[in-house]
């Protein structure tokens, strides 16, 4: 199966209302397999550092979907750095059609997480802070629990930790993946989501974002799951619900899910949880998967437990 490769951009997309962070800049590393990757690095905007955030985005996400996030990062003191996954945003894209939604492996996105920021470390001060959110947090989470990448603490948003998939569709994947169909949509793409239909946040102008932004770059957009996608996030699941190597987590970890998702399995927050020796994880009220993407009120919660993840850290 053939990769696709967009024209490299040297600029952000941009589109009003939407301000990136201070002092940002777009830049390009290789990933494995000379892919070309995409990344965004801003600088502290405090006289001395507090450090470094890693914001990890969900799948369809991209970087210029988190530049409010990035800001309010730059505004607690943090230098900051967002990746494109392979096959999304504008990194190159994993099969010859771009829309469809694949990885190979996990471990294609934890050596893109971690020579990303190994390129970058120059730039970026120390101590590291991750935050995760939804697929984002499945790379994170088994990025530092095989110890790729040293952060000193870890926030996640609506962690894809477990995924609401019966045995029958776990046999149907596997079964696909055996047949060669790896590559192929796990569900036809549907009709276009409006705001009414969603089920990710309560803010319009926060859902409204990510549609502006595909107008203004129609490339960044991405559809639904391969079955090869489907087969790796249970594999990497399956890793990293281990109780041994969640007990080997070593930094403070914050954990925000929402009361009503309707896309990750709440449960599996609970359960990992557990077994993490330094883990704060709250339900917030009201909350759609989205968190960071959610009104005002919700995302505050959010920032309020973030806040205390950097006390109990000492950053």
């Amino acid at each position: 199966m053939a990769e696709t490769s967009f024209e490299k951009r040297e600029t952000f997309v941009q589109i009003p209302g939407n301000p990136e962070p201070d002092g940002a800049e777009l830049i390009w590393f290789k990933g494995i397999g000379g892919r070309q990757l995409r990344a965004c690095v801003a600088p502290s905007t405090a006289t001395k550092p507090r450090g470094t955030a890693i914001i990890c985005p969900g799948r369809t996400e991209f970087i210029e979907k988190y530049f409010e996030t990035a800001r309010d990062l730059q505004a607690r003191g943090f230098a900051l750095v967002i990746l494109d996954w392979p096959g999304q945003g504008l990194s190159d894209r994993l099969l010859d059609d771009p829309a469809k939604g694949h990885i190979d492996r996990f471990e294609t996105f934890m050596g893109a997480l971690a020579n990303g920021l190994e390129a970058l470390n120059d730039r970026l001060p120390r101590p590291y802070v991750s935050v995760a959110h939804s697929m984002g947090g499945a790379i994170a989470l088994a990025t530092i629990a095989q110890k790729l990448v040293r952060v000193e603490a870890a926030a996640f948003s609506a962690p894809m930790w477990g995924l609401p998939i019966n045995a029958a569709v776990r046999y149907l994947v596997w079964a696909m993946r055996v047949m060669g169909k790896s590559g192929d949509y796990a569900r036809q793409p549907g009709p276009a989501e409006t705001f009414e239909t969603n089920i990710v946040t309560h803010d319009e102008a926060r859902w409204q974002l990510q549609r502006d932004l595909v107008d203004a770059a129609p490339e960044l957009e991405l559809g639904p799951v391969t079955w090869g996608w489907l087969g790796a996030s249970i594999n990497i699941l399956n890793q990293t619900r281990k109780p041994a190597l969640l007990r080997d987590i070593d930094v403070p970890v914050f954990v925000a899910s929402a009361e009503q998702e309707q896309l990750v399995d709440n449960r599996a927050h609970a359960r990992t949880a557990k077994y993490l020796p330094n883990c704060e994880h709250i339900t917030i009220a009201g909350a759609r998967h989205e968190i960071l993407m959610e009104t005002d009120e919700i995302r505050t919660q959010f920032w309020d437990g973030f806040d205390q993840l950097l006390v109990r850290a000492s950053i």
